[in-house]
C-alpha cells in the first residue's frame, strides 16, 4: 500500500478499495455501504469495541437506504495496516432493528498494543481504522496522549477541530456530550452550512438521519478512525437543557410523549456509538456511567450528569430552583454519587479522571449569582464528592468537562468561597468542535476577582491535549481560529503541568 493509501485509509477518508483481502465481490444490488466510517472505543487490555453501521444512502428513510432483511458483515484485527498479520476476525450480523449498526467486542488482543481493523459486507470494503488497547491492570504501561472535547452543532461550523485531533494520533479521545444538535438554527441566521432534515427532532428517524448527517463528515470520520472513543452524552442528544425526568421545553408536535422520544434517542445514540452491548438502552433509560481502567497509570469515570438529577426539594423547577443548596439535590443522583465514590476507594490508578459534562468548579457572576444547569446548582452534590476524594486519600482527581463552548483551566477547592481554602483537585474544561462559531480573542478571566481559582479561559474552539505519565500531567489547550472556513491550522493557546500528588495547574 502505498504512503498516500495508507493515510487515507488510517485517517478514515477512503471510500472503498478492492475486495481481494477479505474477499468476495462486491453486490451488484447494495451500493457502497460505509459511507459513515468506523470507530472503536471503550479499550480494555485485551480487547475493543469495533463499531460501523451499513448506510449506502445515509440520509434515506432513517435506514440509510438498507433493506429490511438482515445483512452479513466480516470484520478482522491486524497488526499492520496492510493487513499482513492478521490476529483476530469474524462475522457478525447488523440487523434492520438496530439501523444495520455493528457492534463488536473484540477479545484475545495483547494490552498496550496498537492494531488496524476494518469490515467488509457483500464485498465491499470499508476504511481502515486505528485502535489500541489499555496496559494491563497490573502495570502502567506507556505514557498516553489523550484528547478530549465536545460540542459539534454541525450548522455553526466546520469540523477541523476533529480533523487536528486525529492528526495528533492520541492514544485515546473523550467526547464529552452534545455530539448532535437536536434543533437547527433559525433560516435567516448565517450559517456556513445547514442540516438537511427538519428543525428540531422528534423521532426515531429523524436522530437516526442527523447522526448520519454528522458522520458522514470526513474530519469527524477521521478522529474516529485514528483512536478509541469514550463517549457520553450531554443535553442535545435528546433535547437541550433537558435534566432527569424534566424537560426543557414543551413541545406539543412529539407524537407520542415526552418518554418516547427520549427512547427513540438514546436508541439512536447507541446504534452510532462504539459502545459495549451493556448500555443498550432499556426503553428510555440508557447505562453510561461507567470506569474504564488504563493500567496502573489512570482510571476514567465517566459520568451521566443529565440522566439522574434529583430535584425532590424544587418540584417541578428543575432549572431555576431557589431552594439549589438543599442537600437532597443531587447533580448525578445518589447512586451515581456512591458509584463514584466507590471507585475513589479502589485507588488504581496514579490519575482518577472524571469524564463529565457540565462545569464542576464555582463560577459566579460580577453580582455573585451562579448558573444553575451545573454543579453550581447543586453545591451540597459537589461538596460530598470533592470532600470524598479527599478522604479517601485520592492524589490526583483531575475532572474534564465540556458544555459551555469555551476553554477553562480551575483549580477545586473544597470551599470556593474561601480563596485560603487548599486546592483539592482539578479541572480542564474543552471548547467547542464547532458550536458557537466562530471564537475570539479574549484577554483575562470573566470575574476573575470573585473567582479566584479560575485561571484560564478562551472563546476559541479547539479541544484540550493532555499527556500522562507517572509523575505528570502535561496539558494544551489546542484552537483554531476559524471553523467557518476549512481546514485552519491549531495552535497551542495555554499550557500546564499537573504534578502527581500536587493538585492544581503549574506553569510547565
Amino acid at each position: 500500500m502505498s504512503k498516500l493509501n495508507r493515510r487515507t485509509f488510517v485517517f478514515g477518508t477512503a471510500v472503498t478499495v478492492g475486495a481481494v483481502a477479505l474477499g468476495g465481490r462486491a453486490s451488484a444490488a447494495l451500493a457502497y455501504p460505509f459511507k459513515l466510517g468506523v470507530a472503536s472505543g471503550d479499550p480494555l487490555p485485551d480487547g475493543v469495541v469495533l463499531w460501523t453501521r451499513l448506510a449506502p444512502d445515509p440520509l434515506k428513510n432513517g435506514n440509510g437506504g438498507m433493506p429490511t432483511t438482515s445483512t452479513a458483515v466480516d470484520w478482522e484485527v491486524a497488526t499492520d495496516d496492510k493487513f499482513a498479520n492478521v490476529v483476530r476476525n469474524g462475522r457478525v450480523t447488523a440487523v434492520y432493528a438496530d439501523a444495520h449498526s455493528v457492534h463488536v467486542e473484540v477479545n484475545g488482543l495483547q494490552p498496550d498494543y496498537e492494531y488496524y481493523y476494518r469490515f467488509r459486507a457483500e464485498g465491499h470494503i470499508s476504511p481502515v481504522g486505528r485502535t489500541r488497547t489499555a496496559p494491563a491492570f497490573d502495570t502502567f504501561g506507556r505514557d498516553l496522549l489523550m484528547a478530549f472535547t465536545s460540542c459539534a452543532h454541525y450548522e455553526d461550523g466546520f469540523y477541523t477541530v476533529y480533523r487536528r485531533m486525529a492528526e495528533e494520533r492520541p492514544g485515546l479521545i473523550l467526547h464529552l456530550g452534545d455530539y448532535i444538535y437536536e434543533t437547527s438554527n433559525k433560516a435567516e441566521d448565517p450559517r456556513p452550512r445547514r442540516h438537511a432534515d427538519k428543525a428540531e427532532l422528534v423521532d426515531l428517524g429523524d436522530y437516526r438521519r442527523r447522526y448520519a448527517e454528522y458522520k458522514m463528515d470526513s474530519d469527524l470520520q477521521a478522529a474516529h478512525a485514528a483512536a478509541p472513543w469514550l463517549v457520553v452524552p450531554d443535553d442535545h442528544e435528546v433535547e437541550n437543557n433537558y435534566a432527569g425526568d424534566h424537560r426543557a421545553n414543551d413541545n406539543p408536535s412529539l407524537p407520542n410523549g415526552w418518554a418516547k422520544r427520549r427512547e427513540d434517542a438514546y436508541k439512536a445514540y447507541y446504534e452510532n456509538m462504539p459502545l459495549r452491548g451493556g448500555a443498550k438502552p432499556n426503553g428510555h433509560k440508557i447505562q453510561l456511567y461507567r470506569r474504564v481502567r488504563w493500567g496502573r497509570l489512570a482510571t476514567f469515570h465517566m459520568l451521566d450528569t443529565r440522566q439522574y438529577r434529583s430535584d425532590q426539594a424544587c418540584g417541578d423547577g428543575w432549572k431555576y430552583c431557589p431552594e439549589a443548596g438543599d442537600p437532597a439535590r443531587s447533580l448525578p443522583g445518589i447512586a451515581q454519587e456512591n458509584w463514584l465514590l466507590d471507585g475513589f476507594a479502589q485507588r488504581q490508578g496514579t490519575w482518577d479522571l472524571i469524564g463529565q459534562q457540565v462545569f464542576f468548579a464555582r463560577r459566579a457572576d460580577a453580582n455573585g449569582a451562579s448558573g444553575m444547569d451545573g454543579w453550581d446548582g447543586y453545591p451540597a452534590s459537589r461538596d460530598r464528592i470533592q470532600k470524598g476524594w479527599v478522604q479517601r486519600g485520592v492524589r490526583n482527581p483531575v475532572v474534564l468537562t465540556g458544555d459551555v463552548h469555551r476553554a477553562w483551566a480551575n483549580e477545586l477547592k473544597v470551599d470556593f468561597t474561601n480563596p485560603a481554602s487548599p486546592v483539592v483537585g482539578t479541572e480542564l474544561v474543552t471548547s467547542s468542535v464547532s458550536s458557537g462559531g466562530n471564537g475570539a480573542d479574549t484577554t483575562g478571566v470573566p470575574d476573575q476577582a470573585g473567582n479566584p481559582h479560575l485561571k484560564f479561559y478562551s472563546q476559541h474552539r479547539g479541544y484540550v491535549r493532555a499527556k500522562l505519565s507517572q509523575t505528570k500531567m502535561d496539558v494544551d489547550f489546542r484552537a483554531v481560529k476559524k471553523v467557518t472556513v476549512r481546514g485552519e491550522p491549531v495552535t497551542t493557546l495555554r499550557s500546564y503541568v499537573v504534578e502527581e500528588g500536587r493538585p492544581g495547574l503549574q506553569a510547565p
